[in-house]
């Protein structure tokens, strides 16, 4: 199974002219590695323009109720990212977003992480995934990829820093325990995000169980980002 790299933009960058740039080189750059699937979410005002350019690479950085009068396809959602727990969308708001994601056909990408580095995880964890997923089917719930995104470890946040990959390992058991209980589902591969650069991006995807990777800040850096995607179109 190729591995994926997902490029959330956030608010970067400034105007469209600086994100056709940048989309473009990193279309680029994907194209050279055919072991490796890669997703880029810009903010949400590139989206029509980038799609126009090549809707293949385009994924949503949030779920939209309304996408306007021009029909489009996002193939991609995240969904859950803690800046927008952060501004206020609850379990159930997550939840929504997930069933409109999937009635959609889109691949949603619900996030999932603690808050604090001491925080209980497995609570955490747990309750998410159970807000996120209720009242969805086993048919439904098979197809959301979970992102394990510890909030502690984005490198916006005042001393962030990485997550170590055994602990990653270990919420990825947390994960698939849930899924097996509730929806009686095998395991499968998670994703990590928090702070992953081209120094540790192979630490975590030489793991069978984390098939991918959401790179923040450094997607925005070109030649970090093509660095990226050349190390893991190498890993076995």
């Amino acid at each position: 199974m190729n591995k994926i790299v997902i490029a959330n933009w956030k608010n970067h960058p400034e105007t469209l002219k600086e994100a056709k740039e940048l989309f473009e080189f990193e279309v680029a750059e994907a194209s050279k590695y055919e072991g490796v699937k890669t997703v880029i979410c810009p903010p949400e005002q590139f989206l029509k323009p980038l799609l126009r350019i090549n809707a293949e690479f385009v994924g949503a950085q949030d779920v939209f109720w309304n996408l306007g009068d021009d029909n489009y396809v996002i193939k991609y959602a995240l969904v859950g990212h803690s800046d927008r727990r952060q501004a206020g969308d609850t379990d159930e708001k997550i939840n929504d977003k997930l069933k409109v994601a999937l009635a959609s056909g889109a691949v949603p990408f619900l996030l999932v992480g603690e808050k604090e580095k001491g925080d209980n995880r497995q609570e955490i964890l747990e309750r998410q995934l159970f807000g996120a997923t209720t009242n969805l089917m086993t048919s439904q719930v098979v197809n959301i990829v979970i992102v394990y995104e510890p909030v502690w470890a984005i490198s916006t946040n005042p001393d962030s820093e990485p997550d170590k990959p055994e602990n990653t390992l270990e919420a990825y058991k947390i994960i698939n325990n849930f899924l097996f209980k509730n929806y009686s589902l095998e395991p499968k591969a998670i994703f990590y995000g928090g702070s992953v650069n081209q120094s540790n991006v192979a630490d975590f995807l030489k793991h069978p169980e984390i098939n991918g990777a959401v790179i923040g800040g450094a997607s925005l850096r070109k030649e970090e980002f093509g660095e990226i995607l050349k190390i893991v179109s190498g890993l076995k």
